[in-house]
């Protein structure tokens, strides 16, 4: 698995980026970073139902995360500066390109301290996964990248953790989830 993640600390007022060199479960690092008022939110529970949110495409239509049930679902949390989510989003894109048409769906979700979308044209239009423009509900408060979010076809969140994912990880992960049946 991969081991490393990215983070962005405030201190003081200043903003640190730091990669960290080890694999924290999601609800470790999102106790860290997110306001008390945040965490009264409905949280993201390995085995639950994941929460409902809306995902903008830069494409434009909004979804909601329950209308994709029937199909897996990554959310991969991301910044231009993070070194291991560089080398991450082109492994997903490879991915998706070739288990797209066995039910997957993967969201490229940007950091809101990462470059405009504007200037990450040229990445977009090169990508087959579905670059974000903006995600609502309890998904849009992590700070450590990358995070990946893998949502069965049920719905159930199956994995939620900061940290890259290699191919061994996604051929782990999401292989058995795509071989189940479409309910």
């Amino acid at each position: 698995m991969g081991l490393t993640a990215c983070a962005t600390l405030r201190h003081q007022g200043s903003v640190v980026r730091k990669a960290l060199p080890l694999r924290l479960p999601l609800f470790f690092l999102a106790a860290l970073t997110i306001p008390a008022a945040a965490q009264a939110a409905p949280t993201i529970k390995v085995g639950q139902l994941a929460p409902e949110a809306t995902i903008t495409p830069i494409s434009g239509t909004p979804i909601k995360l329950s209308q994709l049930r029937g199909q897996v679902v990554v959310l991969n949390f991301w910044a231009t500066w993070c070194v291991p989510c560089r080398v991450e989003l082109p492994m997903l894109d490879r991915y998706y390109r070739i288990q797209g048409k066995h039910g997957l769906k993967v969201f490229a979700v940007t950091t809101e301290d990462s470059i405009p979308a504007n200037k990450l044209k040229p990445l977009f239009g090169a990508l087959a996964i579905s670059p974000v423009r903006k995600i609502r509900g309890p998904y849009s408060n992590f700070t450590a990248v990358p995070t990946n979010i893998i949502i069965d076809r049920a719905g159930v969140v199956r994995y939620a953790k900061a940290g890259s994912l290699e191919l061994d990880d996604l051929n782990r992960l999401l292989v058995p989830l795509l071989q189940e049946p479409v309910r």
